[in-house]
């Protein structure tokens, strides 16, 4: 019994993850062409005819710009909140349109996947975890503070992708205006490496696997975000999504990973 995953590619010119179990496969998000997606998925030995329906995040174009080609060519069925669709542009069948609500878990096979709400400049954003048969593993990008509904689910999981976006100083000092510096390090931007950092270390060192992902190419360095996290104290193995190309395929089954302990936490606030 186990469950794999891979980027296929994180950052602002894309985003696309892929998770599976021994029979299904979903896609979260679809910001990469469907040429592309094929063309990616083919060198890691995956299979598009596996995949059952695709998961969106929330309206920006680097998470939706392959959707209406990969749906319509494939006849996927579209998870996606009826505010994020109606924001988004995007044409879709009406019987490939599936609604999500916040921890509303959906069943895709024997994969569970449950949707919640987080902190980001869109009309509706969700991120999402994926869980079977106890084994969990969650999308954790496009964020823009760890709110209590991030902090919770990621401490459920057993392997994450987590934004790690940009260096505090390298923003600061760099050529953005300051407009969009104050937009990404907003409430509603994106984790900062100090902030996904604070998060891991917080509630993540029980994990397998950590795939720091969504840096910008301008304000971060995979360099740098590695030499923060090589701080940490755990047996975690972190690696860096590309903004690029693929990861490797990733597996974890119930044999590898210890159990989680809960844990009671202090929420300051919530907008949700």
């Amino acid at each position: 019994m186990a469950i794999s995953f891979a980027s296929l590619n994180s950052g602002s010119n894309g985003n696309c993850y892929y998770i599976e179990n021994e029979e299904d496969a979903i896609l979260i998000d679809a910001g990469i062409s469907c040429r592309e997606t094929e063309k990616r998925m083919a060198r890691l030995g995956l299979e598009m005819t596996k995949i059952r329906a695709i998961f969106i995040s929330h309206e920006h174009t680097d998470h939706i710009r392959g959707i209406e080609v990969i749906a319509q060519k494939y006849r996927l069925p579209v998870y996606i909140t009826a505010l994020t669709l109606k924001s988004s542009g995007i044409i879709l069948a009406s019987d490939l349109v599936r609604s999500i609500s916040a921890h509303q878990s959906v069943a895709i096979g024997e994969l569970m996947i449950t949707p919640f709400p987080k902190f980001h400049d869109a009309s509706e954003p969700h991120s999402f975890t994926v869980k079977y048969k106890g084994l969990t593993v969650g999308v954790f990008t496009d964020i823009g503070f760890p709110c209590e509904h991030v902090t919770r689910y990621f401490g459920e999981c057993h392997a994450a992708f987590l934004e790690a976006n940009y260096d505090e100083d390298l923003l600061e000092n760099g050529r953005y205006p300051y407009h969009l510096k104050s937009r990404i390090r907003g409430l509603k931007g994106h984790l900062s490496n100090k902030q996904a950092f604070d998060l891991f270390t917080g509630n993540g060192t029980h994990m397998s696997h950590l795939l720091l992902s969504h840096l910008s190419r301008d304000n971060n360095d995979p360099a740098l975000v590695m030499k923060l996290f090589g701080q940490a104290e755990c047996k975690t193995k972190i690696t860096v999504a590309s903004r690029d190309r693929e990861t490797e395929v990733y597996h974890i089954s119930d044999s590898e990973i210890p159990a989680i302990k809960s844990k009671s936490e202090t929420i300051q606030f919530s907008l949700f």
